[in-house]
């Protein structure tokens, strides 16, 4: 990615909390990937780590309509999804996606309530609505409005060793050309 390109989307993003009047703390810390893949429009997310403590954190993100999060799981981490702005369409596997497999019904939260959903099936989560991914639950999310805040409170966060992503092209942090001055400083900055 450019750095002009992560300038312009942190900009973007912090318009969009303003306008719906999400406030950052006074220091955040910034993440934008485009997971390795160098197509940010198709597969990007912009994050800010709001508490990072080591039995929990929380973050809010940022996505474009249908800026898609690769499906990934974590062995870790137990997390709820929030729609905080917008819609946002959360695909869920129990185990490693295999479309070929029985479609059978497997138990996840969605706003606090049990539910049984197909197996690699897609639940729309609306402005509040949040969904809880147990540990080993693939999932890959995307905005189907035009822009979405996202909220995520989970389990201790570890991106470099409990991310496991479906492809394996897929990098957590985008190379960085540097072609313009640093606005904001990213985790993955040195």
């Amino acid at each position: 990615m450019k750095r002009s390109e992560i300038n312009a989307i942190v900009r973007e993003a912090r318009n969009c909390f303003e306008t719906h009047g999400w406030s950052l703390p006074p220091k955040p810390r910034w993440d934008v990937t485009d997971f390795g893949l160098d197509k940010f429009s198709q597969f990007g997310l912009l994050l800010v780590n709001l508490a990072e403590e080591p039995e929990y954190c929380e973050k809010l993100m940022y996505a474009r309509k249908n800026q898609m999060t690769p499906m990934h799981c974590h062995r870790q981490k137990k997390e709820d999804i929030i729609s905080r702005n917008g819609n946002l369409v959360v695909e869920v596997w129990k185990g490693r996606p295999d479309p070929e497999a029985e479609k059978k019904p497997i138990p996840v939260r969605v706003n606090g309530e049990a539910v049984a959903i197909e197996n690699g099936s897609q639940v729309t989560l609306k402005a509040g609505e949040r969904i809880t991914l147990l540990p080993g639950f693939y999932h890959a999310f995307y905005p189907t409005t035009d822009d979405c805040i996202i909220g995520e409170v989970s389990t201790a966060n570890d991106d470099a060793n409990d991310n496991f992503f479906i492809n394996p092209e897929i990098g957590r942090y985008p190379e960085i050309d540097e072609d313009e001055a640093i606005e904001v400083r990213l985790l993955s900055d040195s």
